[in-house]
């Protein structure tokens, strides 16, 4: 019975560096797409100040482009991020959640053993 009892620990300690690291991840992940949405941020309040001639850069090309056609080219841009940051918020609200669960799992765990191991004694 202890052996089981340490194995779902082991397990749940497991699943708890799982979740730290999917967390990790999706930190990184939202860091990447506030840095991309300031730069289009940035873009957008540029272009304000450009004169009718703008050019767009496409991988090794660059493309001459109207300033409205630019202008709503970045505006999606900026949404489409924004709509990507809230999503990764949700799941990294998610799994901090799953996280304080599953290390109130465990140090249950821990105290309900060390008074099991105690009254042995």
């Amino acid at each position: 019975m202890e052996e089981k009892k340490q194995e779902d620990i082991n397990v749940k300690i497991q699943d708890l560096q799982l979740l730290e690291q999917s967390l990790q991840s999706l930190l990184m992940q939202k860091q990447s797409f506030q840095l991309e949405s300031l730069d289009v941020e940035n873009a957008i309040e540029e272009l304000k100040n450009a004169d009718q001639e703008v050019y767009k850069i496409i991988g090794p090309a660059m493309l001459k482009m109207s300033k409205p056609d630019l202008d709503k080219d970045l505006k999606n841009k900026k949404a489409l991020l924004d709509m990507r940051i809230k999503s990764i918020e949700k799941q990294e609200h998610d799994t901090r959640d799953k996280l304080l669960e599953l290390r109130q799992e465990i140090m249950t765990s821990f105290e309900r053993d060390k008074k099991n191991t105690a009254k042995k004694i």
